[in-house]
């Protein structure tokens, strides 16, 4: 799994023209998945992002994790975190997970952070959103399972 974290100060998804997910302070996620991940690899993210610390104290340090500021996720689904640009001008994706699976471990991935008692909104997977972000810092941090 691939996820990259922006930490956002508010963050909107919406389809044709409707909002589907909305958020305030926390993160922004954009999750790519491969047909060989797991529930390992989610159980792995959602230990990190939950405990990610990028979010500054009171001597202005970046110490707090989403929990301690009692921030939301915002979570996107994004194939094209597995783009392979390396022949040619079009990405090849072939290395993305298959639709029905990569859904279904999405979902496993966002029931996961919810269990850990975060607001977790997101899109529709497979659809085509917009998505809208303030990113503060900018602070955005990629995880990647294969690199751990």
């Amino acid at each position: 799994m691939k996820v990259v974290v922006q930490r956002v100060s508010s963050a909107k998804v919406s389809v044709e023209s409707e909002i589907l997910g909305q958020i305030e302070q926390g993160f922004m996620l954009l999750v790519g998945i491969q047909d060989t991940d797991t529930e390992v690899e989610i159980d792995y993210l959602v230990r990190k992002i939950v405990n990610l610390r990028v979010f500054e104290d009171s001597n202005l340090k970046m110490n707090l994790n989403i929990r301690d500021i009692d921030g939301a996720i915002l979570s996107i689904s994004q194939f094209t975190l597995y783009a392979d640009t390396r022949k040619g001008n079009r990405p090849s994706f072939t290395k993305a997970g298959a639709p029905d699976y990569a859904a279904q471990m999405y979902d496993l991935f966002n029931t996961k952070l919810r269990e850990q008692g975060l607001t977790v909104e997101t899109g529709k997977f497979g659809a085509d959103m917009q998505v809208e972000l303030t990113n503060d810092g900018p602070v955005t941090i990629l995880f990647d399972t294969d690199r751990k």
